[in-house]
Parts: C-alpha cells; structure tokens; sequence
C-alpha cells in the first residue's frame, strides 16, 4: 500500500551568467541553505532535493523534463534568487508537467542596511527576478502555488508543507487502480460519472470485477489465517462477548475475518489500492463486508459504497495528502440533522463503513442485523468520531466536468448517548451554520457521499484541485448563499470557456 520511497521535491533555483562565477558561487550557497531551512521543517515531509543553479534555457527544459520522468519527483519550488530573465524559462514550464510552487524568499531576513552596497543589491535581487519569473507564468497560464516569505518563517512552511501533501495525494491518484465489485446501486445519478475523463484528469484507472471472483479468493482462506486475524481482533478492539470464541455468534466474526483476508488478498495480488462495494450485488457473500471495509480504509485503501468509484478514489487521495498527520480520513455520509434545541449539528454515517482512524475511542466490534442486503447479520466497528476541525469533499460528475465540493465542518460530540444506533458514526456543525451550508451543498449539487477528514485542511484541498485541474467550491465561515450563487454561475462560463472551441 504505502510508497516504498520517499516522494521528492526538487528545489530549482534561478539565476543567470552575467554575475560572474563568484556570485554564482554564493547564488548556489544561500540556496542550498534556503532548500535545507525547508527540509528540516517538521511541515514537509517530502524530501526536499537542492538541484544546481540554473541559468540558460537549455539546462531549464532539461530539469523540467527530468521532473517529468521521475516517479519520485511529485512537485518542484522555483526561486528567483537574483535576476534570471524569464524568456530562459519558457520552455521548460511549457514542458513542466508536475505541480509548481513559486517560492518568493531571499537569503536575508534583515535588511544590513548600513552595509548595503551594490554588490549586495545584485545580488539579493529575489524581489526583482520573481516579479520577472511572476510574469511569465502568468503569460503562459502556467497553474501554481505563490508563498512569500522567508523560509525560515513558520507560516511559510506551513503553506509549503500543505502543498507538498496536496502534490503527494495528486501524485497518488495518477496511479491509482481501483476495483468495482459489481456495478453502481440501481437508479442512483450521483454515483456514476465518466470513468475515461477521469483517468485523462486524475490518472485513476477503473475496472469492474465480479463479485464472485472475489468470492473465490475468499472462500480459499486457510482456518489459520482466519485464527490470527480472530485474535488480533480480540487485541485491538473490545468485542463483543457473544462474538468470542465461547459466544453463540463466534463464526460470524470467522466469517468477517475471511473476508477482510480474502478482499485484501484480491486488492494485493491486483495491485488495486481502492474499492468498491455495493449491497445489491453481493454474490455468494454470506456477510456484507463491513469490518473488512473499516480496517482496510485504516490501512490506506480508498472505499466508496453502492459502486462509488469517485468517492473511492478520493478517500485514497485524501489519505495520501493527510500522510502521517494526527487524525483521519473516512468514508462518510450525511445521514440527518439536529435541529434544535441547541445548536444545529449533522449526524453522518454510512451503514457499516465508516474507517476507525476517525474513532475518538478504541471501537467497539459487534454484531447486529441489517436491514438490507439479504445476508447474514454483518460485523462492524461501532464508534464516535472524535472532535476537532475537520474538512468534507464531495465529489460530481457535472457533465462537462468534474466537481469537488468542500465544507469546513466541526466534529463535535453527540448531545447524548446513542445505545440504538450499531454504526459508526460522526456528529458535526457545518460553517458558517447548518442552513447556509446545506443549502449551498444542494446548489452546488453536491453528493451525498463524502470524505470526511480531520487530518487535512482547506488549504491542502486547494492545493489540490488546482494540481488536478479541476473545479472546487469552499463552503466556510465566510460563505453565503447569495455570494455562493453567484460564484457557481461565475465557475460555469468560467469552466465552459476555459475548454474552447
């Protein structure tokens, strides 16, 4: 599942002939410097790779195509250290096909200013060869990220370090295979889409299997195996006693564990790092999967229900950006509102599959009955989410393209116990307020499948569609519905402009 290397960032460096090697011997200094303030950044968890100075437009194209070609290479950071005129650099940003940030610094904090003199001033030129660098992206329509500041300042590795995840998840999703087990649920609009466009955007290839070819994998499970997985259950979680070995539902956890084995076993074996399931297509499953669901969603893979597809791949995405960050990322649904007394909140779930990296607590694993399906009665993780600020990304096809809808959200806890309720589940207060977010969310004709993450923020979600090249619209404390309204009007001529004739 996870990368077996390290994603990198190359950091190129800008700059020209006219200074003379002394200067440029300086230039290649103080960028080596700046590259190593970024690398220690507890922000940044890509490494951070310092190529030579580049001054003529043969060397620039060449590192551009190099990026390109370099499975590592998930973005590059550009700095103008001193003046490097931007017609050296149109071919190489015409050719760059990895996410871009412009890093607008300079070597210096403080200003020496009683020593100042014109050695320095060509040399410490960042606020003149950037403007020039600005300029000509901004010419060729080149899509990137602009973060001023020194590289030392907190706040500039903090936004560095949202657009490094964000290239992480972009660069996930490129390669991304996911596995439909049987079609999408009947009649439902907002789980199909364009599985060709969206491996043209997103580079996520999409296939349908059979539902009984994962059958057969998981009827192949060996009884040892399955006793491993039992008792690493019993560890892990408190279960429940009558799905104990001495309970009168022990088998029904067996029967969990085969299949949380075998549907493992298939995605391994096919190289797939995201899933689908749907509950009117189960084969010869005895059992729903639920367990296996939440356990392989914590380990990283992406799930979607009722054939979900687009929903699955950004859960695996939104995994990829949240990396080893505290909190996590889930499989959601809104399910319904709390009105009042009180605040206004969410409560959101999803039958059996919401992923336990969400979990405020150690979860709960239980057995009770469904009331779709036709199967067995399935296991689950039983939960509360844990509070704390959190984002939720919505996914639609839109016809012409793709849509991401976001939502900066509160997770809060339930104003009481709820023993009724077997699932897992998360309560939150939507910003600004729950009518203007919901009424926002429908106009923008966002899903009812989401990403539910406390491990990322808006700034990465951003980030990230701008790498995909895809429409986002932000639901937060500063939205209104007027002002909402009108920017999805401005987004579809926009859109539809953007794609010519």
């Amino acid at each position: 599942m996870p990368a077996t290397t390290k994603p990198q960032i190359w950091f190129l460096t800008g700059s020209q002939g006219l200074y003379g090697p002394e200067t440029l011997d300086q230039v290649s200094s103080q960028s080596q410097e700046i590259a190593r303030l970024l690398a220690k950044s507890d922000d940044i968890e890509a490494e951070i790779v310092w190529k030579p100075t580049l001054t003529d437009s043969a060397a620039i194209k060449r590192v551009a195509l190099d990026a390109n070609s370099d499975d590592d290479c998930i973005g590059v950071i550009a700095w103008m250290h001193t003046f490097s005129p931007a017609k050296m650099w149109i071919s190489g940003l015409d050719a760059l096909r990895k996410p871009l940030l412009h890093l607008h610094t300079q070597a210096n904090v403080a200003l020496p200013w009683s020593e100042i003199d014109m050695d320095f001033m060509n040399l410490n030129q960042a606020a003149h060869g950037d403007r020039e660098f600005g300029y000509i992206q901004t010419r060729l329509g080149v899509a990137r990220k602009t973060v001023a500041g020194h590289a030392s300042d907190p706040q500039v590795t903090a936004r560095v370090g949202a657009w490094s995840r964000a290239a992480t998840g972009a660069a996930a999703l490129r390669t991304l295979r996911l596995a439909r087990f049987g079609d999408n649920m009947r009649d439902v609009a907002v789980t199909e889409g364009d599985k060709v466009e969206a491996e043209l955007r997103f580079g996520v290839s999409v296939n349908t299997y059979g539902v009984n070819d994962l059958v057969e994998v998981v009827d192949a499970v060996e009884e040892s195996a399955i006793d491993s997985l039992v008792a690493e259950y019993a560890r892990v979680y408190r279960v429940a006693p009558s799905l104990l070995p001495d309970g009168d539902q022990h088998e029904s956890l067996r029967y969990a564990a085969r299949i949380e084995i075998g549907l493992r076993t298939f995605l391994e074996d096919g190289g797939f790092n995201a899933f689908t399931s749907n509950f009117e297509d189960l084969g010869g499953l005895r059992q729903l999967p639920g367990l296996a669901v939440q356990r392989l969603m914590a380990d990283g893979y992406g799930f979607g229900g009722e054939g979900d597809w687009k929903t699955s791949a950004m859960v695996f995405a939104l995994k990829a950006i949240a990396g080893s960050r505290p909190g996590g990322t889930s499989f959601m649904e809104d399910y319904t509102y709390h009105l009042g007394p009180g605040e206004q909140k969410i409560l959101g779930a999803h039958m059996l599959e919401v992923c336990p990296s969400i979990a405020g607590g150690t979860p709960s694993c239980e057995i009770h009955p469904l009331g779709i399906g036709g199967r067995e009665d399935p296991v689950r993780l039983v939960f509360s989410a844990a509070s704390g600020p959190a984002v939720i990304l919505g996914i639609a096809d839109m016809g012409d393209r793709f849509r991401l809808v976001v939502n900066a959200v509160d997770v809060v806890q339930p104003d009481e116990e709820m023993p009724k309720l077997p699932v897992a589940h998360a309560v939150w207060k939507p910003r600004p307020s729950l009518p203007t977010s919901t009424e926002s969310w429908l106009a923008a004709g966002g899903p009812h499948h989401t990403v539910l993450s406390t491990a990322i923020g808006v700034e990465e979600l951003t980030d990230f569609a701008e790498m995909l090249g895809t429409e986002l619209l932000l639901i937060d404390e500063d939205t209104t519905t007027r002002g909402f309204a009108k920017e999805i009007k401005w987004n579809q001529a926009y859109y539809r402009l953007a794609q010519g004739f």
